[in-house]
């Protein structure tokens, strides 16, 4: 009993003098084959350390970055408006660009840096500013943001700070595209004073670097003269411009602005302007001053009754529940949905119709068979679309 009693002693004094040697070799052989994590792509939770300061936001990185292939990215600042600002470096998300991206990722192949401004500052405070390119300095170099694809953006505050970081560096963009906003601060009104110099500095500063500008034709906060002469001014100095005015908008209109298709695709049209060496001219993007009136809807045309008379029914979605309920009065087209709610249509062509008191995305397409009968009705708008079958007449059934 006791030789069996000092055999196991001896056993487990082995096995301890083994054990510390065995351990890590284990905890390696885990740890080799540990999964990589996955890619993180999306909008990430960020963190700048800038004068003693910690400031918090995000950025966004297209599905298809990667970290291990180093191709370069077009990079653009987003700057939020004034009711954005904070610490917590998450709302300035909700809006604007981010709103688009999250609606149309497919559309936004960019690297976009969305700093937010803390309360109670504004954006054109110099530490803010500084705040802004550091945070894109940062971003840049970590998520291979393209030096000659940088774009600079901004709504309502952030474009008056959008405004000050292109005259500050002008040699920096590629791009620029400001919603709702101006160089006449709102909490600075005797910027007005310089109405008939100041637009043309900034117009000097930047040259021909493309800037297009949106505004709502009805914008009571930043009034589109702020756009007016901003427009007038590059014109007049043989700039790059372009000025969308949106009928029946106020100050909302980056809504309208960032959806446009036509934005990001005009964004990678253009690349930065070199800076020229002594004795070299540079090359030069061509002169425009683009203005237009966009109107909130299409004109509406008129059919004839018996047409009208065809597209009423009653519309059901695909499990047989009724959806909305369409019918004449007069030579007008109403829609009555499940809670009984009406509103008018339009229409913008025989097949086509708008809701002239609603959104200018949406549309109702109405579609027929061969024989030309109404067979069902299409709801659809910028982010999704919607089919419902018409009932057919009771005769019919």
């Amino acid at each position: 009993m006791f030789r069996s009693l000092r055999f196991l002693a001896a056993c487990l004094a082995l096995a301890w003098a083994i054990a510390p040697g065995a351990a890590p070799a284990a905890a390696a052989g885990a740890h080799s084959a540990r999964p990589e994590p996955p890619q993180e792509t999306g909008f990430l939770n960020r963190r700048l350390e800038l004068h003693g300061a910690t400031y918090r936001f995000q950025v966004y990185l297209p599905e298809e970055w990667r970290r291990d292939v180093h191709k370069q990215w077009p990079i653009i600042l987003f700057l939020h408006g004034r009711g954005e600002r904070g610490s917590e470096g998450m709302w300035q998300t909700q809006i604007g660009l981010p709103q688009a991206v999250r609606d149309h990722p497919e559309r936004w192949p960019f690297v976009i840096v969305m700093p937010q401004c803390p309360l109670p500052g504004y954006w054109t405070d110099p530490d803010m500013l500084s705040m802004a390119m550091a945070a894109l300095d940062q971003e840049a170099a970590e998520f291979h943001g393209d030096p000659d694809r940088t774009y600079l953006s901004g709504l309502s505050l952030g474009g008056y700070a959008a405004w000050e970081l292109a005259r500050l560096y002008p040699h920096r963009w590629a791009a620029i595209a400001i919603a709702a906003s101006g160089i006449f601060w709102s909490y600075a009104p005797e910027r007005w004073q310089e109405a008939s110099t100041l637009p043309a500095e900034y117009a000097r500063a930047l040259g021909r670097t493309p800037v297009w500008l949106f505004h709502g034709a009805d914008d009571p906060l930043v009034p589109p003269r702020e756009s007016e002469l901003m427009f007038e001014a590059f014109k007049g100095s043989g700039g790059h411009i372009r000025l969308w005015l949106y009928q029946g908008l106020k100050h909302d209109c980056w809504t309208r602005a960032y959806n446009e298709p036509e934005l990001p695709r005009w964004l990678l049209t253009h690349r930065v302007l070199a800076v020229p060496t002594p004795g070299t001219i540079a090359p030069e993007s061509t002169a425009l001053a683009e203005r237009l009136l966009i109107p909130l809807h299409p004109p509406a045309i008129k059919l004839a009754p018996a047409l009208l008379d065809s597209l009423a029914g009653e519309y059901r979605d695909a499990r047989g529940h009724p959806v909305v309920t369409i019918f004449r009065q007069g030579d007008q087209l109403y829609e009555k949905n499940r809670q009984g709610e009406i509103a008018e249509l339009a229409a913008e062509s025989p097949a086509s119709f708008f809701y002239p008191n609603g959104s200018s995305a949406t549309r109702l397409t109405f579609e027929r068979d061969p024989q030309g009968r109404v067979t069902a009705l299409v709801l659809h708008d910028d982010r999704h679309e919607e089919r419902w079958e018409k009932r057919p007449p009771a005769s019919s059934r």
